[in-house]
This record gives C-alpha cells, structure tokens and sequence, in this order.
C-alpha cells in the first residue's frame, strides 16, 4: 500500500550561477495532486500581511511559476493538522516563514479573493475555516518563494502550493513504503457528496454554526429570476435572529451563492442581492442589530456540487452564514 507521495521540487543551476537547491514536502497515501500550472517567466503576489486598508499587503516577485493543487481525503482533520507538518518541512530546508494566518485573522473574505487561488474543483477555500502561510528562502535576485493555502470540507483536506524561483525543474515524484495510519485512502472528488461538504447537519443550526463556524440556510426560497427573499416564515432566519439578539457580541456574514449559469460578474452581483435580502429580514424583520450582520456574494466560485447536472446546480444556489466573531 502507498503511504506517501513525496514530492521534489528540484531547482537547477541557472546561467547567472544561482546555486542548485531541493524542496521536499512529504503528503499522505491518501493525498491526491488534482492540478498543476506552470510558468517559466512570470511576476505574482507573495501575500505577507492581513488584509487591510482595501488590499492584501505582497511581494511582487518574479521568476519561474509553478502552483499546484492537491486534496486529502482527511475526515476531522483541522486546517492546522493539515498545515502544521508542510511548515515544520520548509523550516527544515531552510525557509523562513513571512506571513501565517487563519481565516478571520487573514481577512476573512477579503483576503481569500484577494490572493491568487485556483479554482473550484481544483481547489476549494472555506471563507470560515482556512490557513494561509508564505515562506522565502535566501535573497535579492536568488530567493525563492513558497506560499499554502490550505482549506478543508467535512471529508477532505485542500492544499495549494505556489512555488516562485530563479528557475524550476520538471517536478519528479518519489513514492515511499510505510503506510501511515493518520489518514483515510483519498477518493475521487466526483463522489464528494454534499453531506461531505456540508457542516454536519447534528445538532441545530446554533450547534452548527458554533462548531463549523459555518451554515448553510436551506429553507430559503427567492422569487424566481430575482433577488427578492420569499415571504414564508423560515425557520432558519428566526432561530439565527434568536441566536443574534441573545448574544450581542457574536457577528456573522451572509454569503450569497449562485450556479454557473450566466457571467461571473453577474452572479457574484446576484448573489450579494440575495445575501442583503436575507440580512434586510434580519435586521428590519426580526430586529437583528444591523453592526451583527453583514453580506458578501461569490457567485459561483465556491461550489458545493458539479454545476454539469441540475440537482448540482440546485444545491449550489444558497446563501450561507458564517460566524465572524473571534470571541
């Protein structure tokens, strides 16, 4: 049985006499590279500060481009379980690390679309529950830059590498033999169900979001084509109201989604709609404060499910709740 892969990302010496270097991080059996993007010449944004004054602090860099995706199939395993051995390996081959946050330390939101991330089904970020760390190694014109995004759903573990260098090899993959008992075999992400990706439904919503710190609003309906939040009573909005006013100092955000039908401009105008419907009912309706609420829309760059078949594209159309509080 396959244990790990280990995977080499070798450096060559290049023309201007840059010393020849390894990176070798090591991933379970049950890890699985879904995506790779290589450039041989390019600029990109090194993340290195949280998200502030409307931008996410960086480093432009320049030089050889190589980003990679890869799902574990790691069920209960934390973004820091996920994390913490990648950045204990490039401490040990000698990188430094420049910037490491979680979700709502990074900015949340913000921060995620505003760094270079792959996209859905590549590789999969939960607003509420990531980790992001960028590394350099060396200096001037010879340093070399890594940066991991990591992010995880109920089943399984996302990581993305983004490795910057003077100059990048051919990536060679190296198998070892002992099996590691941590992890489950990886799946296909094709049979990635949503009661896979979905917070797990025990417990009420309250439960829900206070353990995930995320909730997806089911009971919701809109008036077809429209933004408009329908005129039933939805349990879901009174419980969340109830859980808002008894606890003044939690906050939450509302985030739109939609299917892959249409412009991405679009939707993501759509889907913020709809997520200000759903804070409008709150706040005006259900006497919500209104500095607990806010709303954001994605459109459909978060997927639950393929947007190739209509029960997909049904379950992608939603408005989630994530609890931004910190304490």
């Amino acid at each position: 049985m396959i244990s790990r892969l280990t995977l080499f990302l070798s450096m060559t010496v290049a023309t201007t006499g840059f010393p020849a270097a390894s990176l070798a991080l090591d991933f379970p059996s049950n890890a699985t590279q879904v995506a790779e993007e290589k450039t041989p010449f390019g600029s990109t944004q090194i993340p290195t500060d949280a998200f502030k004054d409307a931008e996410v602090p960086s480093l432009a860099v320049e030089g050889a481009i190589r980003r990679e995706a890869w799902h574990v199939a790691a069920p209960g395993l934390t973004t820091l379980q996920l994390l913490a051995p990648l950045r204990a390996q490039l401490e040990a081959r000698g990188f430094e690390v420049l910037f490491e946050c979680e979700a709502r330390q990074c900015g949340g939101f913000d921060f995620r679309f505003g760094t270079e991330v792959m996209t859905e089904p590549k590789m999969h970020v939960d607003l509420g529950d990531y980790r992001f760390l960028s590394a350099r190694k060396g200096a001037g014109d010879a340093a070399e830059y890594v940066s991991l995004m990591v992010s995880r759903t109920a089943q399984r573990g996302f990581v993305q590498m983004t490795q910057v260098a003077p100059e990048l090899a051919e990536t060679e993959l190296v198998v070892a033999s002992t099996k590691s008992p941590d992890f489950l075999e990886a799946e296909p992400l094709s049979s990635v169900s949503r009661s896979e990706t979905l917070p797990k439904a025990e417990g009420p919503l309250v439960d829900t979001l206070e353990q995930a710190g995320r909730a997806v609003l089911d009971d919701l309906t809109f008036q077809t084509g429209s933004a408009d939040l329908g005129e039933g009573a939805f349990d879901s909005l009174s419980t969340l109201a109830q859980y808002l006013i008894d606890n003044p100092k939690r906050q939450i955000v509302l985030v739109g989604h939609t299917d892959a039908e249409g412009s991405l401009a679009g939707n993501i105008a759509l889907s913020k709609k709809r997520a200000r419907s759903v804070s409008d009912r709150l706040t005006k309706a259900l006497g919500v404060p209104t500095g607990q609420v806010d709303a954001e829309g994605v459109g459909y760059l978060a997927p639950l499910a393929s947007n190739l078949t209509e029960n997909g594209r049904t379950l992608n159309r939603r408005v989630e709740v994530i609890l931004s509080s910190t304490d």
